[in-house]
């Protein structure tokens, strides 16, 4: 059988996948980073290969993500794209007619606009991680509760509070002030999901033209109190894909099988990279007034990639 891999490499998770022809998927990983990218992308291989079993050739594989790059030197990556596309191919595949696609991860949110199967627009939060995440882990550690508990707890409330949530700072002392005021956990926990919410529609999602089907993916919409506070806004219906927390990788594996229909061969390495060993180092360019960091990664003693020149003097990807 063929099939295709897909990586999504990012700050918080590596997500690996494997589809088959149908685009079906057949294996997927949903890996803490851990500060650790290339030994979780070695072991994600390594229970990649033993969940598929014999008789699966993987015939090509495909990167995205923020460590894009560095998964793709690593595996032998046939096409490596940005998170966008990779989120809006898989969007496509696994909710019919997708108009809005909400992603929402650990560190980062985005918003693509789909018109016909095509991207016509999107924005990314990069800056503040108040919309992310992250801001629901901080203050589900605060009240000690479980992140897993958060969104049906949420759901139990009867008269939610306002939290501002712009910002995690203002977030935290807002919650305090509510809690000394006599407010319940359940209200509490919904006022931060209608933060978020609201974090996230007035900035990613300043000036879009929101259009069902909406899908969500991403870590965070596996919290029902967040779904359930984009429905109470928006008044329409919000999908959670059947792999809503792996669907970058989806996407990769999806568009390095239509690569691989183009260029009929791959290049991926195999399973035999998860025995490799890797390392990193980075040097100062002194070719010119910008000075840049190079980033080199090495297979054994061999550079394999090198990046992050402002010009392509030693770029090797």
């Amino acid at each position: 059988m063929k099939a295709y891999m897909g990586l999504d490499v990012g700050s918080v998770s590596v997500n690996i996948v494997v589809i088959d022809e149908a685009g079906e998927v057949l294996t997927g990983q949903y890996l803490q980073t851990k500060g650790r990218p290339i030994a979780v992308i070695q072991e994600g291989m390594k229970i990649a290969q033993e969940s598929l079993g014999r008789g699966v050739e993987i015939a090509g594989a495909g990167t995205t993500g923020s460590g894009r790059y560095l998964a793709g030197v690593i595996i032998g990556s046939d096409v490596i794209k940005n998170e966008i596309t990779a989120h809006a191919v898989a969007a496509s595949m696994l909710v019919p007619d997708v108009q809005t696609v909400f992603e929402i991860g650990g560190q980062d949110s985005k918003i693509i606009i789909l018109r016909n199967g095509i991207v016509t627009d999107f924005a990314m939060n990069t800056v503040c991680a108040a919309g992310t995440g992250s801001f629901l882990d901080q203050q589900a550690a605060r009240l000690n509760i479980p992140i897993t508990e958060f969104g049906r707890l949420a759901l139990q409330s009867d008269t939610p509070v306002r939290i501002a949530g712009r910002c995690t700072v203002f977030a935290e002392s807002d919650m305090i002030h509510k809690q000394q005021m006599g407010h319940s956990i359940p209200d509490i926990i919904r006022g931060l999901c209608d933060a978020l919410v609201r974090n996230y529609l007035n900035n990613v999602g300043k000036g879009k033209e929101i259009l069902p089907p909406v899908a969500f993916q991403g870590g965070v919409a596996a919290n029902v109190g967040i779904i359930a506070a984009f429905e109470r806004a928006l008044g329409v219906p919000v999908h959670i894909p059947k792999h809503f927390n792996i669907m970058g990788a989806i996407g990769a594996a999806q568009l390095a099988k239509e690569e691989i229909a183009r260029k009929k061969t791959t290049s991926f390495k195999g399973f035999q990279i998860t025995g490799l060993p890797y390392r990193t180092s980075s040097f100062e360019c002194d070719g010119c007034s910008n000075v840049c960091e190079v980033v080199e990664i090495f297979e054994g003693d061999k550079v394999i990639g090198r990046w992050g020149s402002r010009c392509n003097k030693w770029d090797l990807v």
